[in-house]
């Protein structure tokens, strides 16, 4: 499939603040005014890095140690394959797992669990391995103390959250930084990997994850092209609509699925009032609720006729989807939870 257009170029993203939770990034304009068409055009550069930067990684065959990995915060020399691992960022329980690897120590976000349900459901093989986890603490918090008694081999943690304390986590274990926010998934992934020597195995899931995505877009494109997919999370307080350099977003436009025009901005996300909820349409629009109590922004802007209008919901396209894969942990395995989403949803 040809791939979507940018409106306009994506070097702001990688400065985006982290939310709370310690998930996708965000920034809060105005709503897009651009015209520009939403149809998935070619010779255009992907909306995230596909890989390591120039300068980063190791440059090492899987599995040979020691190597020093060039990485977000400098250059860390890993003496021997790692046995106890710390993962702080988000994202990194996810890819570690999908690679094999069970870490010893583990961060959470704001209002979730240590280990996020979808985790769970994804790796019952590591079941009783997870139990044993150590917690080490808020992802934005972390225990220093904690993490020293564990006596780590290495510790991953990502820039945007944790860059403040990279001097003293390197004090404790060789530390290795990935940068952070939902667009760089696969550059983090598999900088991860390298950190644990196993980037062949992390570049076969990502070839194999693009191809699978493209391979969605092909089946559903037809003739009139691509149907608009929306992507839409509630808080407490807050709604918000998902641009292109989101998580959800790139894998969209590695589908070359279609975005509505209210969605080609180049920011990771946008708040939106419920005066303007037509900016969440499209022909297919899927939903998360981080709090859907009776008083929370969900419980208000679904039940608001604006939004019982739209229409992907009088057409029943308005898909609910778990908020911890779809938009606060950006990792490997939440990724091919989104692309089944996504497929479920369309070649139903």
């Amino acid at each position: 499939m040809k791939r979507l257009l940018l409106a306009t170029t994506i070097a702001a993203v990688t400065a985006l603040t982290t939310v709370a939770c310690g998930g996708t990034a965000e920034q809060t304009a105005a709503p897009s005014t651009s015209t520009a068409s939403a149809t998935p055009d070619a010779a255009t550069d992907a909306p995230g890095p596909t890989g390591i930067p120039d300068g980063m990684g190791s440059g090492a065959a899987d599995g040979v140690f020691p190597r020093t990995v060039g990485h977000f915060g400098g250059s860390t020399e890993i003496p021997a394959e790692p046995k106890k691992i710390v993962v702080i960022a988000t994202g990194q329980l996810d890819a570690a797992l999908t690679l094999g690897v069970v870490p010893t120590g583990v961060a959470y976000g704001d209002g979730a669990e240590l280990v996020p349900d979808y985790i769970s459901f994804s790796f019952p093989q590591y079941a009783d391995q997870m139990t044993q986890f150590v917690n080490v603490g808020n992802r934005q918090d972390v225990d220093i103390e904690a993490i020293a008694a564990i006596e780590p081999d290495l510790i991953l943690a990502n820039k945007t959250g944790s860059e403040d304390i990279y001097s003293t986590l390197s004090t404790i274990a060789p530390t290795v930084l990935t940068e952070g926010t939902g667009v760089n998934w696969k550059q983090d992934f598999l900088l991860l990997a390298d950190a644990l020597g196993r980037t062949e195995q992390a570049q076969t899931f990502v070839d194999t994850f693009t191809s699978d995505a493209a391979a969605l877009g092909d089946s559903v494109g037809g003739s009139s092209g691509a149907p608009t997919v929306s992507f839409v999370r509630f808080t407490a307080d807050r709604a918000r609509v998902f641009g292109i350099p989101s998580f959800a977003g790139y894998i969209a436009w590695d589908a070359g699925l279609a975005r509505p025009d209210s969605q080609q901005f180049d920011k990771t996300s946008q708040d939106f009032s419920e005066e303007e909820i037509q900016l969440a349409n499209a022909d297919w629009v899927f939903v998360s609720s981080q709090d859907a109590g009776a008083d929370s922004s969900a419980a208000s802007y679904t039940t608001n006729p604006l939004w019982t209008g739209m229409s992907a919901a009088t057409e029943n396209h308005i898909v609910r989807v778990d908020d911890d894969p779809w938009y606060l942990n950006a990792g490997p395995t939440a990724a091919t939870i989104v692309l089944d989403g996504l497929k479920s949803a369309l070649q139903s």
